[in-house]
């Protein structure tokens, strides 16, 4: 009897063990696929973001004409070169990307798209149903952008919250995005993805005549 019962606590002391290690590698996995699936997603907005046009908007009123860019530090609107819809088949698209909290310590990030198709596309707001869910329970998100230096204002570069593409008058030079998963557990240590993308085409430029040469106008793509 002592030795059936010496065994039967050791069985279960196996047995316990080998549920605590599947437990712990399941749980790894699980995590493991979180973080994955943010990585994947992380590169499909940097390459999108890097495909970020200076498109320019005419003014309706006696305003001045402005890029198509709004910079927040929870939203993201630009004019992209690089579709990412399967029905899309190439041309400019207006995209954006904006973190939408659905409770007190959780978000998702949302993303839309669709082509330009009109000039005043910046004013119109983006309806619920048109957002698609890209990346669900993140604690954050945040979009910096990188404002370089001006010797001649005195200016040295900086991070800014916000981008004021009316007063900038240009593309930020690069932004940084900061997704945050939440955390499984309280005592679990944050483990943020930061993508920091520059953008090549960050100014518009515009073709000056010269004396004694014509010069032809263009319009890009619609």
């Amino acid at each position: 009897m002592v030795t059936l019962t010496i065994l039967g606590f050791i069985t279960l002391m196996i047995f316990g063990v080998f549920r605590l290690g599947l437990s712990a590698w399941a749980k790894g996995e699980n995590i493991r696929d979180e973080y994955q699936k943010v990585r994947q997603s992380a590169q499909m907005i940097c390459r999108q973001i890097k495909s970020a046009l200076p498109y320019q908007i005419k003014a309706t009123k006696a305003e001045e004409n402005y890029l198509a860019f709004e910079g927040k530090a929870d939203a993201l609107k630009f004019v992209s070169t690089l579709p990412l819809k399967s029905h899309q088949t190439g041309g400019l698209v207006l995209t954006a990307y904006a973190f939408k909290r659905n409770g007190k310590e959780e978000g998702n990030l949302l993303f839309f798209e669709r082509r330009v198709l009109n000039k005043d596309f910046m004013g119109e707001d983006i309806k619920e149903e048109s957002w698609i869910p890209l990346l669900e329970d993140l604690s954050a998100v945040r979009f910096e952008y990188l404002r370089t230096e001006d010797l001649l204002k005195g200016r040295e570069a900086e991070w800014m919250e916000e981008w004021n593409i009316r007063e900038e008058k240009e593309l930020p030079r690069a932004i940084r995005v900061t997704i945050i998963p939440k955390k499984k557990k309280e005592k679990e240590e944050e483990t943020p993805v930061v993508i920091l993308v520059s953008l090549p085409a960050y100014r518009l430029e515009t073709l000056k005549p010269v004396p004694g040469r014509r010069v032809i106008p263009t319009r890009p793509p619609i």
